[in-house]
């Protein structure tokens, strides 16, 4: 009698135990520096780290030899908190009320990313992923205002750069820090930037 094999998908395949106690290890070290930095640490050392995760020093150390897989896990956990806000469609019945929701998102945003934008900046220097995703963020702020505006009022060049300038992170970064005003009081003074730009721009 021909006994015929069934026909079955492949489970997949378990992983060990040494291998999934690293990756949760790594999670709780990632998860313990967002902790720490967004807690106004923006370089804790590895003792910091492994006693907000609960893990050894050396566990630590051993994951901390490859910090730019960490800070990418980092910036995708960051990721998935601001992207929804800028990826919501826009409901202004033209680019202006479009540009003052922009800058109303802008605030969320930043005000959010502002504690680990602050630690990169710290060490992008030493991190060709942290190099690079600088310049990947400031390409977005820039394309999200210039997608927003008429190709006619796009040729009023020294205008839109300076609407670029008041919606970068850089002018964030000096309203809260620089000048030490509030979220409140620097979302006011970015949303009359922008509306005074808005307004000196061309009627079209």
């Amino acid at each position: 009698m021909t006994i015929r094999a069934k026909s079955v998908a492949a489970a997949p395949k378990p992983l060990d135990g040494r291998r999934l106690r690293s990756m949760t290890s790594r999670r709780r070290i990632v998860g313990a520096m967002l902790t720490l930095i967004e807690a106004g640490d923006p370089m804790p050392s590895a003792a910091r780290v492994a006693e907000e995760a609960g893990v050894g020093l050396r566990t630590v150390f051993r994951h901390f030899d490859d910090m730019d897989s960490l800070y990418s896990e980092i910036s995708a956990t960051i990721a998935e908190r601001v992207m929804p806000i800028v990826t919501a469609p826009y409901d202004g019945g033209d680019w202006r009320a479009n540009l003052r929701d922009l800058s109303q998102r802008r605030i969320q945003v930043f005000e959010t990313m502002l504690p680990f934008r602050l630690a990169a900046n710290i060490k992008r220097y030493q991190s060709p992923f942290l190099m690079a995703e600088y310049s990947r963020v400031v390409r977005l702020e820039r394309d999200l205002v210039l997608r927003l505006l008429p190709d006619s009022v796009q040729t009023d060049r020294i205008r839109v750069e300076a609407l670029i300038a008041a919606l970068s992170f850089q002018t964030w970064r000096a309203l809260r820090r620089d000048q030490a005003l509030t979220r409140e009081d620097a979302g006011s003074v970015l949303t009359h930037m922008v509306a005074a730009l808005i307004a000196a721009m061309p009627e079209f």
